[in-house]
């Protein structure tokens, strides 16, 4: 199948292009026409690899998660490895958010699930994301030797969502975040 590689490439091209689009408009700016430009492709193609608004929508939400969790569990597993404590785990974490540029793509998702609480076609995909963040959180949580990491994970990705969400909207310092992780993680660890 040696076109297989090209189409996949479009199709990513796409992807790419409806995440930057939904970043810099929200979700009303995008249009196949603007997709295609954006994407460098024809108009024809937009339709041939997302038959619907619906799937687009869908498909660049979770390609955004699938490389979130891809990138965060190789952190997860360096937390694993190298035997951190809270503290430096907090501190990796306020690392993270500084190198995440506040751009137009980290605007996205946010934008998608606020989508997906007004189109209920979307919700599945946006479940399917916070699930990932949840694995996540609660596998980070259990390397930091934290008791019932899997209860406190959704609080804690409600907690990371949060602040990263106030920080695009304010221009907060990522330091907020290292702040109140370090607050919840030592608040959930045993006495010493």
């Amino acid at each position: 199948m040696p076109n297989a590689a090209p189409s996949a490439t479009t199709r990513q091209r796409i992807i790419t292009a409806v995440l930057q689009i939904i970043g810099e408009g929200g979700v009303a700016a995008v249009t196949n026409r603007r997709i295609a430009k954006e994407a460098g492709v024809s108009l024809g193609s937009v339709t041939y690899h997302f038959e619907t608004q619906h799937d687009l929508l869908r498909e660049s939400l979770l390609h955004f998660v699938r490389e979130e969790a891809r990138y965060f569990t190789e952190l997860a597993d360096q937390c694993k490895t190298e035997d951190i404590d809270v503290q430096d785990a907090a501190s990796l974490a306020g690392q993270v958010a500084c190198g995440t540029a506040l751009d137009s793509a980290h605007l996205a998702p946010f934008e998608l699930y606020i989508h997906a609480g007004r189109d209920e076609r979307l919700r599945e995909a946006a479940a399917e994301a916070f699930r990932a963040y949840d694995r996540l959180a609660a596998q980070i949580l259990t390397a930091l030797g934290v008791p019932d990491a899997e209860r406190l994970a959704a609080t804690t990705v409600a907690l990371v969502m949060g602040l990263q969400l106030r920080r695009l909207a304010t221009g907060s310092p990522a330091e907020d975040l290292v702040d109140a992780l370090l607050l919840l993680a030592r608040g959930s660890l045993p006495p010493q």
